[in-house]
């Protein structure tokens, strides 16, 4: 799947992640109507950071992407050892999507108080950037603190590796706005954009930062005027869904896409 991305134009792939899928799971998956994630509940789901480590040595352009990672589940700084160590061995070509999360049973599971996870993001993205800017390493926070360690490899990316938000609620776009390199609103089209990104803009303009700068990643289509329409609102970035699961119908698909998309912006 990667060297066909690669092949055809496409600049980066985003795995999803969840560490474990509680059986009967009660939780509305924000993304269906039905509230129920796709496939069934024991589909494997494999660690993102490996599998993107596995990927990296099979290509040379492709972007390895998290689409998302469920940050208030991960201790920052075993997590910024292994995104910087895949930066250093990918040659910088890592973007680390985040997330709240919405799977309550799965905190429980892992321990983590669900409640507590928007703050525990805004800690961990704090603490990630410290940990990948200064040397020694010094962050204080009511989850996380550490003074004067040394968390090495730093990503190859300088300022470090970029934190893009998901999340298509006012919450998240805020976050987005405050701390956010990117913005990935997974559910959000040509009528709900808009809203989502004025929220965005402002919060970047409160806490002193550019709204313009902050790339914007949204799903997908097919259609050229849509895709007009999008990047006419900033948008940057459209995520498509794989169009086969086999190699050769990947392969023709994505061909199309080349041809009926791609050579057409």
């Amino acid at each position: 799947m990667a060297q066909a991305a690669e092949e055809f134009g496409i600049e980066s792939l985003w795995t999803v992640e969840h560490v474990v899928v509680p059986k009967g799971y009660q939780s509305p998956y924000p993304y269906s109507p039905s509230g129920r994630m796709p496939g069934p509940e024991d589909s494997p789901i494999p660690d993102p950071l490996i599998w993107l480590s596995f990927l990296a040595s099979q290509t040379t352009t492709l972007r390895l992407a998290t689409g998302v990672m469920i940050l208030p589940q991960r201790n920052p700084l075993v997590l910024a050892k292994e995104v910087a160590t895949l930066d250093q061995l990918s040659k910088g070509r890592v973007t680390l999507g985040v997330g709240v999360g919405w799977l309550a049973e799965e905190f429980a599971a892992l321990g983590v108080p669900f409640a507590e996870r928007a703050a525990r993001t805004d800690e961990g993205i704090e603490a990630l950037r410290a940990a990948w800017t200064q040397n020694p390493a010094t962050y204080n926070g009511k989850f996380h603190n550490f003074t004067d360690v040394h968390v090495l490899p730093q990503p190859v990316q300088e300022g470090g590796v970029p934190i893009v938000i998901g999340g298509h609620t006012a919450p998240a776009a805020r976050r987005a706005g405050r701390l956010g390199d990117g913005f990935f609103p997974a559910q959000g089209g040509v009528d709900e954009l808009p809203a989502l990104l004025e929220v965005m803009k402002k919060a970047a303009a409160d806490a002193g930062r550019d709204g313009d700068k902050i790339e914007v990643t949204a799903g997908a289509s097919f259609e050229i005027p849509v895709i007009k329409q999008l990047e006419d609102m900033g948008v940057s970035r459209l995520m498509i869904p794989p169009l086969a699961f086999d190699p050769d119908g990947l392969r023709a698909g994505l061909d199309r896409f080349q041809n009926d998309v791609i050579s057409k912006l």
